[in-house]
């Protein structure tokens, strides 16, 4: 049987992230070459543009605007601190797909690629439905002041502070152009991060199906052969989700942090906008994503937390398939 990539099963997920400077070539991390130096281009894009913001706030001092501007300075300076630990920790996230690629990680039978391919089919599903509001949000930020005609009076997608002034051309259209490019990387490099983590914890998922279906399947003969298989799938499994927590354990606990006072300020922010505005509908699409976004370690996290959960409940089941 032809062995099963699990690589290109999130293969757009990761060619995003290496479009983005977060996915060096090869299975080590970063070293001396254009790709680094790439990588340092946007995190220049990405940071002075969440700077400039932050430095905004000091000059805010209408209750609106400020908030306006914190809900989604909270999400900025996540993900920049997200793509921190992303390229710090490159080497784990290259060793767990080198592990989740190995002999003991495949799929045996046509029943256990069936039951891979509805695991995987259920994170490509939620990466879409992830997808498409985020990209509502981004594309209403970036058209906003031109259709609302506020370009005229040199509005830009963010009140941000530049020192210089942007109320001229060409400098206006500019820095209209560097600002769309600097939220889009963000908002991008955030979403594939995400997902990212969610398809670690979707690859552990498959694991302890594929764990499961060969113990109840163990064969009468070469028995203690087979067992001792399971018994070292099991421990790779172990080994493979303590790399994972590595990687993502700080992470998720700012993830919920940040997505919850953000989703706070962002509804305080929708009390202040006109209910048929496309500022309103870009704030609704804004929570759509964020919402999405908890949502996708919640439910994975959960997930994983059930196909470990039912040993327990059917430990006597277990036992006697075992010791038959």
């Amino acid at each position: 049987m032809a062995s099963f990539s699990w690589k290109r099963a999130i293969r757009v997920n990761i060619l995003i992230l290496k479009f983005m400077g977060l996915s060096p070539k090869g299975n080590e991390g970063y070293t001396f070459n254009i790709y680094a130096i790439f990588t340092t281009a946007v995190l220049l894009l990405v940071n002075s543009h969440i700077i400039f913001q932050t430095v905004n706030v000091y000059f805010v001092s209408d209750l609106t605007e400020l908030s306006a501007i914190i809900f989604i300075l909270f999400t900025e300076w996540l993900t920049s601190l997200k793509m921190y630990y992303f390229i710090r920790n490159t080497r784990i996230l290259k060793k767990l797909m080198l592990d989740v690629e190995s002999e003991d990680f495949q799929p045996t039978n046509e029943e256990q690629i069936n039951a891979v391919q509805v695991t995987v089919g259920m994170w490509k599903t939620i990466y879409f439905a992830y997808y498409v509001p985020a990209l509502i949000t981004l594309v209403l930020w970036t058209v906003f002041p031109l259709v609302d005609g506020t370009f005229r009076q040199y509005r830009l997608p963010f009140s941000v502070w530049y020192p210089y002034n942007i109320k001229k051309s060409p400098t206006y259209e500019i820095t209209y152009f560097y600002q769309t490019m600097s939220f889009w990387a963000i908002a991008i490099a955030g979403f594939n991060m995400d997902t990212m983590i969610a398809a670690l914890m979707m690859l552990s998922e498959a694991q302890c199906d594929i764990l499961c279906e060969n113990l109840k399947n163990l064969p009468c003969s070469g028995y203690n052969e087979k067992f001792k298989l399971c018994i070292n799938h099991h421990k790779k499994i172990l080994r493979f989700s303590k790399g994972c927590n590595d990687f993502f354990n700080e992470l998720s606990l700012g993830q919920f942090f940040v997505s919850v006072a953000s989703l706070a300020v962002a509804m305080f922010q929708l009390t202040l906008v006109e209910p048929t505005s496309g500022e309103c509908f870009s704030i609704l699409f804004y929570l759509g994503s964020i919402t999405t976004e908890i949502f996708l370690y919640c439910w994975f996290g959960n997930e994983l937390e059930l196909k470990v959960g039912p040993w327990c409940l059917h430990k006597r089941i277990i036992f006697q398939l075992l010791f038959k």
